[in-house]
């Protein structure tokens, strides 16, 4: 199996199921920082990397595993009752202005 390199943005799935994508790359550090679906980030050495046997995918469809939301969060009651910033993830995440 080819060994996919890290690209920032990419995600990627862990033999164990698991989904995170590369959030940064340090090349002169040697170093790759990942963030995990639930939000948990992670620095690991460019070494290492070949040796996590990743799979490259797509970005989850259900992007919410990586903010802390519940579903409670997403409930809209009628039309007017929309929250500021409900089309726009990150106007909702950092609230009104």
């Amino acid at each position: 199996m080819a060994v996919a390199y890290p690209v920032i943005g990419q995600w990627f799935r862990r033999p164990n199921g698991s989904m995170l994508e590369v959030v940064a790359l340090d090349e002169q550090e040697g170093t790759i920082e990942i963030q995990f679906f639930d939000g948990t980030i992670d620095e690991i050495d460019l070494e290492s990397w070949p040796e996590l046997l990743l799979l490259a995918v797509s970005a989850p469809e259900d992007w919410s595993g990586s903010v802390d939301m519940d579903p409670e969060d997403y409930v809209v009651r009628d039309e007017g009752d929309m929250p500021a910033g409900f089309h726009d993830a990150l106007e909702f995440l950092d609230g009104p202005k």
